[in-house]
């Protein structure tokens, strides 16, 4: 009988075409990475590199980095890390802020950029899983076209489901104590992200996941407000002048972004505003703009990771798939994707009310997502304040400003930080590293 079957399989194209696909629905997979082309020694920690399928058929494959704690990975925290973009790969978060290695800045000479180790990685009490989302990003690809475009809502219901497929494969991590993080973009994805998870917790019928909350970096939150606060940031930070500001709070009434055509003298102080700033690095107001194909110049690191990451031998060791992109980059910007959240503060208080403990900090030198609009809409959750703003110290030295607040929400900047915690990653790393473990900063 089996072999009749067999018989009439490979007789007939349509049915071995639907045998192939089938076989290639289940194509997840995980392998343990112990070297690393640029880097001479074994690797002085574990990561694991593999894919997991998610929607109806698995046709989209999700690339991930996984790294144990260095500590105690049976007990320490596990951290979902997700960079944001939309369409910027996991690696920006391993290799520039909060990994175990990093690029070593040397000019490029056509051989392949060396890795070094670093002393700032959260690896140090954590667990992290680096993960390259939405479909597009990083090596993360589809095995068929898909019907709709990724959007933020929907990226919190795939990350989800990827999070319960990838404990179910490592369920001695189940119990630990879980948590959401990243920076910039990922302040529209990581809310929800949390409350999709706090969700299916409660609904039949995988065992719930250990959450107890997230951590954001210079969050993209509400688009109106962040780009509002840029004018107050800027005058703070002698940017322009009193007149100008004071002419630009008459006229435009705190609203800056898509100026109405009519309103004439706002949009023509908006536009003094713009010469005065343009010039400015938004990710770090003391930073250069500058060419990245200069060894000073601080994207110089993108340059070398294009040049490291897309060398044949590191994609073999990191066992890329073959049906993943021919060409990596660090943010793909050409993903169809819908940014459908326009405020996350409502997830933002949900979470709250569902207890979830946070930690929100910010580079207080960043204008794209200035520290002045993220304090204003935790401010509009109305918690009463815990513990006051006061400085938070690294030995006898200033690292940042802090508060806390009812809900479990901590505040924090950054004292000389950017927009990402690569700009002071030895001080972020101190701050995350006090408040997974639940001390005061």
């Amino acid at each position: 009988m089996a072999n009749n079957y067999f018989s009439s399989v490979l007789k007939s194209p349509l049915l071995l075409l639907h045998l192939v696909l089938l076989n290639q629905q289940h194509v997840d997979s995980a392998s343990i990475v112990k070297f690393l082309p640029g880097f001479d020694d074994p690797l002085p920690f574990e990561l694991e590199t593999g894919y997991i399928g998610v929607g109806e058929q698995e046709e989209v494959q999700l690339f991930y980095y996984f790294i144990k704690s260095e500590r105690n990975p049976k007990e320490d925290p596990l951290l979902l890390w997700l960079t944001g973009g939309p369409g910027c790969s996991s690696i920006s978060g391993l290799l520039y802020e909060n990994g175990p290695l990093a690029l070593k800045l040397d000019v490029y000479n056509g051989t392949l950029p060396s890795l070094v180790s670093t002393t700032y990685s959260w690896t140090k009490t954590s667990s992290i899983i680096y993960l390259d989302q939405p479909v597009g990003t990083g090596f993360s690809y589809t095995r068929t076209q898909l019907s709709k475009k990724a959007s933020d809502s929907g990226e919190a219901k795939q990350i989800h489901k990827f999070l319960e497929k990838w404990l179910a494969k490592h369920q001695e991590f189940s119990s630990n104590p879980f948590y959401v993080g990243g920076d910039s973009y990922s302040g529209m994805v990581v809310p929800a992200t949390v409350q999709q998870i706090s969700k299916g917790n409660y609904e039949c019928c995988n065992p719930p996941i250990n959450l107890k909350g997230y951590v954001l970096g210079n969050p993209i939150t509400d688009f109106a407000s962040d780009y509002n606060y840029r004018i107050p940031y800027a005058h703070g930070m002698a940017m322009i002048s009193d007149e100008l500001y004071q002419s630009l709070k008459r006229s435009c009434k705190g609203e800056y972004r898509n100026v109405h055509p009519r309103k004439t003298e706002c949009l023509k102080f908006v536009e003094e505003f713009h010469k005065c700033t343009n010039r400015v690095c938004e990710r770090h107001i003391l930073d250069s703009c500058c060419e990245r194909k200069t060894l000073n110049c601080y994207t110089y690191r993108f340059l070398l990771t294009r040049y490291w990451v897309n060398d044949k031998t590191v994609r073999k060791a990191l066992q890329i798939s073959k049906n993943s992109i021919e060409e990596w980059v660090r943010c793909n910007r050409s993903i169809p994707y819908t940014k459908d959240i326009l405020s996350s503060i409502p997830y933002h208080m949900n979470n709250s009310i569902n207890g979830y403990r946070s930690l929100i900090y910010s580079g207080d030198h960043d204008i794209q997502v200035p520290f002045l609009g993220t304090q204003a809409w935790i401010r509009s959750l109305n918690y009463s304040i815990i513990d006051d703003w006061r400085p938070w110290m690294i030995k006898d030295q200033i690292a940042g400003y802090t508060r806390t607040y009812a809900n479990k929400m901590t505040f924090a900047t950054i004292k000389g930080g950017g927009h990402t915690a690569e700009f002071k990653p030895d001080e972020t790393s101190v701050m995350f590293q006090r408040w997974i473990s639940g001390q005061p900063l």
